[in-house]
């Protein structure tokens, strides 16, 4: 990191990122070296060693255990100082800090924080054109549900016609025409008994009459003959004679 352009661009904030590194490195020595202590200690109080000569052979047992893990622990801070240089403290390519007379917002800050504006520009933007679709959409669904309503009565409507057709092809013409036939044959016969039950009943009700005049004529007085009959009479014969 000595001499690139990360450390000139921090070196000009004030700021030195390998001594944070080392500062993480020393506080972790510290308490690793507080931790053994403790562990020391613990170990010599069980195991009642102090003041006997079981207590230095105690101490290269801990320093022993120590010595491990220490070292697994130094390659993983070598690994992890490492990561930190050259990705967390490394300044990204072309950035560069804003110059004393240069406006505020002429430097790169502000022209992300003018993208950032685009950017909530472009989702509203986005957000509007989601909501006419689903307005649209709505819209859509409840024309597609109405034209499904009239394709069901469509369907139903054809199948009764094809019902119909059915019934009519079941049946040919020749028996349709012959029961056409049938039909205006009995027709003819009642319109022909009709007319004749009809003159029958004239010829009755005129023979009818007849009699009737008949009879008026002869309950007159045959002694008498015509000349007792009296004008009224009279008249009553001749109007039923004419109505014969």
């Amino acid at each position: 990191m000595e001499g690139s352009e990360s450390e000139a661009v921090f070196n000009s904030l004030n700021l030195n990122p390998q001594l944070f590194i080392n500062e993480t490195l020393n506080t972790v020595d510290d308490l690793v070296d507080e931790a053994f202590n403790f562990y020391l200690q613990q170990a010599s109080t069980l195991l009642k060693t102090e003041d006997t000569d079981k207590s230095q052979d105690l101490s290269k047992g801990v320093a022993y255990i120590r010595n491990l893990i220490q070292l697994a622990l130094d390659k993983r801070l070598s690994v992890w100082e490492k990561y930190c240089v050259h990705h967390c403290f490394s300044v990204p390519e072309g950035f560069s800090l804003p110059k004393s007379n240069e406006l505020p917002c002429e430097s790169s800050l502000c022209q992300d924080a003018s993208n950032d504006s685009d950017l909530d520009v472009q989702m509203d933007s986005l957000r509007d054109k989601l909501a006419a679709v689903g307005k649209e959409s709505s819209e859509l669904s409840q024309e597609l549900q109405a034209l499904e309503k009239q394709s069901s009565a469509t369907d139903h409507s054809a199948g009764l016609v094809s019902e119909a057709l059915q019934l009519y092809d079941q049946n040919s013409v020749h028996d349709l025409f012959q029961e056409m036939v049938k039909t205006a044959s009995e027709l003819h016969m009642k319109i022909f008994n009709l007319k004749t039950k009809r003159m029958n009943d004239m010829q009755h009700i005129k023979m009818e009459r007849v009699n009737n005049a008949d009879r008026g004529f002869c309950s007159m007085n045959r002694g008498k003959g015509l000349y007792n009959a009296n004008l009224e009479g009279i008249q009553d014969c001749l109007a039923e004679l004419k109505k014969m």
